[in-house]
């Protein structure tokens, strides 16, 4: 059974669709990647499996668990397995990084206030950042944020990692950082994970599988070495594209 299953879903914002029966299956332990041009519904597709966004209609199926066929007390619990790493990182400005990390178990009980150091530094280590717990957010750049939402989305101990648009806006050396972490916490967490991204050499470099979002279905599921023998068109000048650009 696949970690992740979604059957004909739809979400429209008013007149515009943006999701029109969408079929997809993650299966468990890869790290599949969402690809697809500005504006076909990737980053509603992450949002709606991690519960931010409700569909239109559709079936969901998050580790053997039906949305909307079992209790809500069994969906949290299964919500509670996926993280997201947003593109803009969205840490609390007004804790440390230490704080924003050791928050979720904090809130959840599972440590004590003052065990929080010794906890974030667990996860802030598996990102390069074991010093930066004292830091606040402002201090830090944008590769050194997106490494510490990095760690407080681990310190939750997800099952499942959604990634939107890890790599945007970060220099080349920044994003090669940012690729290894991805598919390191894959190796040594044994997460899935689904990657939204426009950047083609990450998709290649951390991608088991990958599929390409037009027109708010699925066009094609391939592997990532593969996309440049696709039968689409629209597929085939994506890359292009993100060749000229790259």
């Amino acid at each position: 059974m696949a970690m992740i299953e979604i059957r004909r879903m739809r979400k429209a914002f008013g007149s515009h669709v943006v999701l029109e029966d969408v079929d997809l299956d993650i299966e468990r332990g890869e790290t599949h990647i969402i690809l697809g041009r500005s504006g076909t519904g990737k980053s509603v597709l992450l949002k709606i499996i991690c519960g931010l966004i409700e569909p239109d209609g559709g079936r969901l199926v998050v580790d053997g668990d039906v949305k909307g066929e079992v209790d809500k007390k069994q969906w949290r619990a299964a919500m509670a397995k996926v993280q997201m790493l947003f593109q803009g990182a969205a840490l609390f400005d007004s804790m440390t990084i230490e704080q924003n990390v050791a928050f979720h178990a904090i809130e959840h009980g599972e440590i004590k206030r003052s065990q929080a150091s010794a906890y974030a530094r667990e996860f802030l280590e598996m990102v390069d950042l074991a010093d930066a717990g004292g830091k606040m957010p402002a201090e830090l750049s944008g590769g050194m944020k997106k490494r510490a939402a990095l760690a407080r989305a681990l310190a939750a101990r997800p099952r499942i990692m959604l990634y939107d648009e890890p790599t945007t806006g970060l220099d080349p050396l920044t994003c090669q950082v940012i690729n290894n972490l991805i598919r390191q916490t894959q190796e040594r967490l044994h997460v899935t994970s689904i990657v939204v991204t426009h950047d083609l050499r990450s998709a290649q470099e951390v991608g088991d599988r990958c599929s390409f979002l037009h027109e708010g279905r699925i066009l094609e599921t391939t592997r990532p070495r593969d996309l440049a023998r696709s039968e689409h068109e629209i597929v085939r000048t994506f890359l292009e594209d993100a060749v000229v650009f790259t």
